[in-house]
């Protein structure tokens, strides 16, 4: 009688469960609303936190803002873009937002109840003056864009990262947390493009 060995799954976690691991920590550490920090500099100016956080708020506006251009430029990549753009929106909240940036993709406009292409339309040319305004220049080649995408995401991780020594522990937590999100994207925005 021959001896055959139990089929075992393979070693080591997969790309999907890494993926889900990587959402279900995020679910987990949650973004917290933004505390104001009572410290200042003598002059009364915001503390090292404060200017830590208002950058990375802006900084995911600008990226939303480039996630936008890219979905107005490249509607055929608006179904693959629109989850994460979504998620970086939600950072900007996280981080306190200065609202200086457009928060509305243009899929989520509200939308009047006599015509609701021509509300889209509108609201579509809205948001794309205001994001051509906001970010560079989009390629035309829908993979360059995507190339683009995950670039700006890889470097904001980057810079999140670095950050996380300079900041207090509950700012350090939101920073790490939406790195490894950052990180995550520039991972979907490559892997689709294989």
């Amino acid at each position: 009688m021959p001896f055959t060995l139990p089929s075992r799954p393979p070693l080591g976690p997969r790309r999907r469960r890494l993926l889900a691991s990587a959402a279900g920590a995020l679910v987990l550490v949650g973004c917290s609303a933004p505390e104001s920090s009572k410290d200042t500099t003598d002059g009364g100016s915001p503390s090292a936190a404060d200017r830590a956080r208002a950058r990375a708020a802006r900084d995911s506006e600008t990226l939303a803002a480039r996630y936008t251009a890219v979905i107005t430029a490249h509607p055929a990549l608006a179904e693959r873009l629109r989850p994460l753009r979504a998620e970086v929106v939600r950072h900007a909240e996280a981080f306190g937002t200065t609202g200086s940036r457009p928060s509305t993709p243009p899929s989520s406009a509200p939308r009047s109840s006599t015509s609701p292409s021509v509300s889209a339309s509108a609201s579509v040319s809205a948001s794309a003056s205001a994001a051509a305004d906001a970010s560079p220049a989009v390629p035309t080649d829908p993979k360059d864009a995507l190339s683009d995408l995950a670039a700006a995401e890889r470097t904001l991780a980057d810079e999140r990262t670095k950050a996380l020594l300079d900041v207090p522990g509950e700012l350090a937590r939101l920073l790490a947390s939406v790195a490894a999100a950052g990180a995550a994207h520039a991972f979907l925005l490559t892997e689709g493009t294989k």
